[in-house]
């Protein structure tokens, strides 16, 4: 084999080389910038349901002897989870925060049941329809949030990819599960692609 053709060879392999880290590297841009448009959907649907609450609350209150103790647990979770989304805290303190929310309303919920005249008052089951409403678009924004980080861990453990992920720092994102927030380790989203001289600013 001449040197030229070794030469032709060594240059065709190194562009190869070349193109293919940029293909991944790309590839990893556009999986965290859908992860963090995803978070936010899920951030916005989040922020309707705390606006139900306030009213919500104010509602059930028209109900006598209704529980003290149970309208405040809402409003008390309610506080935590607007406050830890408006921190733009990482996800797991979000989920641990919205979990406790969502079983506040669970109780309430349960004990409104026992009030019949609570579950007359026009205003408190519109009120809990458009509640039910919230729910399910959370539900939708979190399983696309979801599917979106499951396609950039997927790519993070794969090989040959995983080598490009490891020399940018590229780290898992973290799920969004209601039912238990503790499962996984806390990774927020922002610090993808971070470097320390270069700290990327939070997308949520």
């Amino acid at each position: 084999m001449s040197t030229t053709v070794t030469v032709l060879l060594v240059i065709a392999v190194v562009v190869i080389a070349v193109l293919w880290y940029f293909a991944v590297y790309n590839d990893f841009v556009r999986l965290r910038n859908l992860v963090a448009e995803s978070w936010r959907q899920v951030d916005v649907e989040l922020q309707r349901r705390h606006e139900l609450i306030p009213n919500l609350v104010a509602t059930a209150e028209r109900a006598a002897a209704f529980e003290r103790g149970t309208l405040e647990a809402v409003t008390a979770a309610r506080v935590n989870a607007a406050a830890a989304s408006a921190a733009g805290s990482e996800v797991t303190g979000v989920v641990t925060a919205e979990t406790a929310l969502t079983n506040a309303l669970s109780r309430l919920s349960a004990v409104a049941e026992q009030y019949p005249d609570l579950g007359a008052i026009h205003n408190y089951l519109s009120l809990q329809s458009d509640l039910g409403d919230a729910e399910d678009r959370i539900a939708a924004t979190r399983r696309l949030y979801n599917a979106n980080v499951r396609a950039l861990n997927t790519k993070i453990e794969s090989i040959p990819a995983t080598l490009v992920a490891t020399l940018h720092h590229v780290l898992p994102a973290q799920y969004f599960d209601l039912t238990t927030p503790d499962a996984r380790s806390a990774v927020p989203v922002a610090t993808l692609f971070r470097s320390p001289d270069h700290p990327s600013p939070r997308p949520v």
